[in-house]
């Protein structure tokens, strides 16, 4: 299949609303439902037709889209966007997903076990809900006892009232699952790091693009 630059930041805004949603939560202990929910639905839409479908649609990458821009250099509009300091919290993870999922990529055991763990939370979630508590804590423990023993580690910023809270930092881990799922959709679309540097205008431009049609569905 031939994927297109606007598969490759759809696949980008999917890795940066997880991150983003992981900022939120360590500083505020909250985030934005639809968002979070978009993001842990991706884990289990696994046998889709095009990179857009595994969020559902674009329209549910709206936070995404726009957080990608901001990092790009982009100007955005938005009002709830996180002070410049917090914004490259959401970078640092990303780059560091990225990062962990290329030696997830090799390592075939521990992709068996994380695939093993996203089935066992995918039966749960038939059970409940994708957002269920009972879910989330099961993505979490997953990612605990597979990604996060890979290094280097993905230290999380934030506020140690919300970090301490095991409800808070059970849905942190799910993000970060779900941005390593975003990940791998990134790789299988051809995408790699240094297509950031060098294609960086023309991401900028399609998720531009890409964000100006979600808003007006």
């Amino acid at each position: 299949m031939k994927y297109t630059d606007s598969d490759r930041t759809i696949a980008l805004a999917g890795i940066f609303q997880a991150t983003q949603l992981v900022q939120q939560l360590a500083y505020t202990g909250k985030a934005d439902g639809d968002d979070f929910e978009t993001c842990i639905n991706s884990l289990f839409l696994t046998d889709v037709d095009t990179p857009a479908a595994t969020f559902g649609d674009i329209t549910h990458l709206r936070s995404g889209l726009q957080a990608l821009i901001v990092q790009l250099g982009g100007s955005n509009d938005a009002p709830d966007q996180p002070p410049q300091n917090r914004q490259l919290d959401t970078t640092k993870y990303a780059i560091g997903i990225m990062v962990l999922e290329r030696k997830l990529s090799k390592d075939p055991d521990m992709l068996k076990a994380v695939f093993d763990g996203i089935e066992h939370a995918r039966s749960q979630a038939g059970h409940f809900s994708a957002t269920h508590e009972n879910v989330i804590a099961s993505l979490a423990h997953t990612y605990s006892q597979t990604i996060s023993t890979l290094l280097p580690k993905i230290m999380v910023n934030g506020e140690h009232t919300h970090l301490a809270n095991p409800s808070t930092a059970d849905r942190i881990r799910a993000l970060l699952l779900a941005a390593i799922r975003a990940a791998v959709l990134w790789r299988q679309c051809q995408g790699n790091r240094w297509q950031l540097f060098f294609k960086r205008r023309k991401i900028l431009e399609e998720a531009q693009r890409l964000l100006i049609k979600a808003e007006a569905v």
